[in-house]
C-alpha cells in the first residue's frame, strides 16, 4: 500500500534563527527533510503560516501529528510553554507537550517543552530543544552519563537512566564569536593582514593553557602570546577555540565524582565534535559521537508513539 501524506508525521527543530523539518513514518522512517532560516525570530506574527509553508515544501500538507521543538515554545516564539524541573524524566516529555490552539489544518500540533535545573545551591540552568536530542539518544539506549551538546551555548547534561541530574550551560560559541570579532582578541587576529591560518598545535596549546586561571585573564594570553612573539597573529582564533573547549571539559571532568563519567557523549554537527574530540583526547577521554539528526528523529517518533496514548 502506498504512503500518504495523513499517515505521516513532521518534527520541527526550531531554533531562533534557523529550522529543520522532517517528514517521517510513525516508525520513524525519515521521507523528506527541509532546512532554512525561517527561525522563531523571523517567524514572530506569522507562526501558523511559517509552519503550512513547511509542510508544503515537505509534500505533507496534511500530517497526522506536527511536533515541535526549540524556541518556537519560548517567549519568543508562537506559545511559551513551561519548563519542566529535573522531576520529570526525558522519557515523560510526550505528558508535557503543549497543543497549540491556533494552528492552521486538523492535525494536532505540539509544542515540547524545555528544561529548568537548579544546581546544589539553587542556581538555574534552563535547556529547551536540547531535551529533544536527548529523549532520541534515550530511545536509542544512551541513558545515562555526561552527555555534551556544543553550539552557542553549549549544553553539558547528566543523566541516569534517562532523569537529569545536572545541567550546565557554557556560553562558549557566543564568546568564540565575539572575541574573534570585537576587541582585543580580534585586533590580535586581525594584525596577521589576512585570513586566519588554523593551526591545531595552537589549539592545543590552548586546551593546555585552560582552567589554570580565571578565563578572564587565560584569554588575554592569546593577545600576549601575539605581542611576545611566541605565536603567530593568524594562529589566535585556534588558541581561542582551544581555549574555550578546554575550559569546558576541564571544568567538568574537575568536578567530583560526577564529573568522572562512566559515559562521556557527545550530540552535534561533525566539525564540532572533531574539536571537541580533538580537545577530549588531549585530555585523556573520548566521546562516543552520536547523530544529531537520528536522535531528532528517534524523538519525534517516541512522542508520536506516547502522546497518542497518553
Amino acid at each position: 500500500m502506498s504512503l500518504n501524506s495523513t499517515t505521516r508525521i513532521v518534527g520541527v527543530d526550531w531554533g531562533t534563527t534557523h529550522r529543520r523539518a522532517y517528514s517521517l513514518t510513525p516508525q520513524g522512517d525519515c521521507l523528506q527533510e527541509m532546512h532554512d532560516s525561517d527561525g522563531a525570530l523571523a517567524c514572530k506574527g506569522r507562526f501558523p503560516q511559517a509552519l503550512t509553508s513547511a509542510l508544503e515544501v515537505l509534500g505533507t500538507p496534511s500530517p497526522a501529528l506536527v511536533i515541535a521543538s526549540g524556541m518556537v515554545g519560548s517567549a519568543l516564539g508562537w506559545h511559551e510553554v513551561p519548563y519542566v524541573d529535573a522531576s520529570v524524566p526525558l522519557t515523560a516529555l510526550a505528558a508535557h507537550a503543549y497543543r497549540v490552539p491556533d494552528a492552521n489544518g486538523a492535525a494536532p500540533v505540539l509544542l515540547l517543552p524545555g528544561y529548568c535545573v537548579r544546581n546544589a545551591v539553587g542556581l538555574p540552568d534552563v535547556m529547551r530543544g536540547e531535551e529533544t536530542q536527548l529523549l532520541g539518544a534515550c530511545a536509542q539506549g544512551q541513558h545515562s552519563g555526561w552527555f555534551v551538546l556544543p553550539g552557542t551555548h553549549s549544553k553539558w547534561v547528566l543523566l541516569e537512566e534517562g532523569r537529569v541530574l545536572q545541567l550546565r550551560t557554557y556560553m562558549t560559541g557566543e564568546l568564540f564569536d565575539l572575541l574573534r570579532k570585537h576587541g582585543t582578541l580580534a585586533a590580535a587576529a586581525a594584525s596577521a593582514g589576512n585570513e586566519p591560518d588554523w593551526s591545531d598545535a595552537a589549539f592545543a596549546e590552548g586546551v593546555q593553557a585552560a582552567g589554570g586561571h580565571a578565563l578572564s585573564h587565560v584569554l588575554f594570553s592569546a593577545r600576549a602570546r601575539v605581542v611576545a612573539k611566541d605565536m603567530p597573529a593568524g594562529h589566535t582564533t585556534s588558541y581561542l577555540s582551544g581555549l574555550l573547549i578546554g575550559t569546558e571539559l576541564k571544568d567538568v571532568l574537575g568536578s567530583g565524582p560526577g564529573g568522572s563519567p562512566a559515559a562521556f557523549r557527545l550530540i552535534g554537527s561533525p566539525q564540532l565534535a572533531a574539536l571537541y574530540q580533538k580537545a577530549a583526547l588531549q585530555l585523556g577521554t573520548s566521546f562516543d559521537i552520536l547523530d544529531a539528526r537520528q536522535a531528532f528523529l528517534a524523538a519525534v517518533q517516541h512522542i508520536h508513539s506516547h502522546w497518542s496514548t497518553s
